[in-house]
């Protein structure tokens, strides 16, 4: 069967896609619910199978739905490309790129790679979103986000990375606490003070797992978090150890109000930061020139953290 999909269709499956109901998709698309339900009909009609499950929760893609999807999420953003370049035929006058990425980077890379694209290309409108590493993959696999900017994200056949830095994890403490002064730190040594650990979907805690499982001492825990701002807020006031790279510390370790001490477990850990896309999507110029300032502004900060 040949498809016969028209922008309206493709637009409200994806809104309803995103939202999980036809109430709230239409409530974000600003029309009635009805107007959203019949094209939904209509479009499930004409394949001859439902797209959604029905459930108490919501509505979940049926295997024709997430087959529908990966079309919708191509042509969507394969329309948003031709858009851009015919703007681009007179230089990048306007554009809309969707980024998510990591909280720690919010602090001064993002700020200084964003100033950059306003300067340069200041029709472009950049709409960011923090998120932890697991999640942002996914959505950029699934069309909710342009590319993404994230410590080791998991491999998956949908991304490409664009570009990629490595990075050393380190013990974030107070000048006064007692491992501040050394060269580096063993992960053991910090299991002498209390810790603050990243939650589940930070990538920084996918590398101190393996150790954390090993461990049958009780730990000093005071905190478990999502947020990098809070756990390195808590540092500062000396409540425990936090850890993270260098990148989102440039101003307290500028200022000495806390000091970073790698880490080694038995060798020195390691995260990458990488920029994503979705595999095989066309790269409007946009999205291009925003990746490009990220890459430069990893590079720099590479040169930085080895030099």
């Amino acid at each position: 069967m040949t498809l016969r999909l028209h922008a309206r269709a493709l637009s409200y499956f994806d809104a309803i896609r995103r939202a999980g109901s036809i109430r709230e998709a239409a409530r974000r698309l600003h029309i009635a619910s009805s107007a959203v339900n019949r094209q939904l009909l209509e479009l499930e009609d004409q394949i001859g199978s439902p797209l959604f499950d029905r459930l108490p929760e919501g509505l979940k893609l049926t295997a024709a739905g997430e087959v529908v999807a990966r079309h919708v999420i191509m042509v969507l953003q394969d329309a948003r490309r031709v858009d851009s370049e015919i703007d681009a035929l007179r230089g990048i006058r306007k554009g809309e790129v969707t980024l998510w990425a990591v909280e720690g980077l919010h602090a001064a890379f993002l700020p200084g790679v964003l100033a950059a694209m306003m300067e340069r290309y200041p029709g472009v409108r950049v709409i960011t979103r923090p998120s932890g590493s697991g999640a942002m993959a996914a959505a950029v696999a699934q069309g909710e986000a342009d590319a993404a900017i994230g410590f080791s994200l998991p491999r998956r056949a949908e991304l490409t990375q664009m570009a990629v830095g490595r990075f050393a994890i380190g013990a974030v403490m107070t000048p006064e606490h007692p491992l501040a002064a050394r060269r580096t730190v063993g992960l053991n040594d910090c299991a002498r003070h209390p810790m603050l650990l990243p939650s589940a979907d930070l990538s920084v805690r996918w590398l101190l797992d393996p150790w954390l499982e090993r461990q049958t001492r009780a730990l000093q825990i005071p905190l478990e978090s999502g947020s990098i701002e809070l756990m390195r807020n808590l540092a500062r006031g000396g409540v425990g150890i936090a850890f993270q790279t260098r990148l989102g510390l440039e101003a307290e370790l500028a200022a000495g109000t806390l000091v970073f001490v790698p880490l080694r477990s038995p060798g020195a850990l390691v995260c990458e930061l990488g920029v994503y896309v979705r595999a095989g999507r066309a790269m409007p110029p946009a999205l291009d020139a925003l990746i490009r300032l990220m890459a430069e502004a990893i590079e720099r900060a590479e040169a930085r953290e080895t030099g």
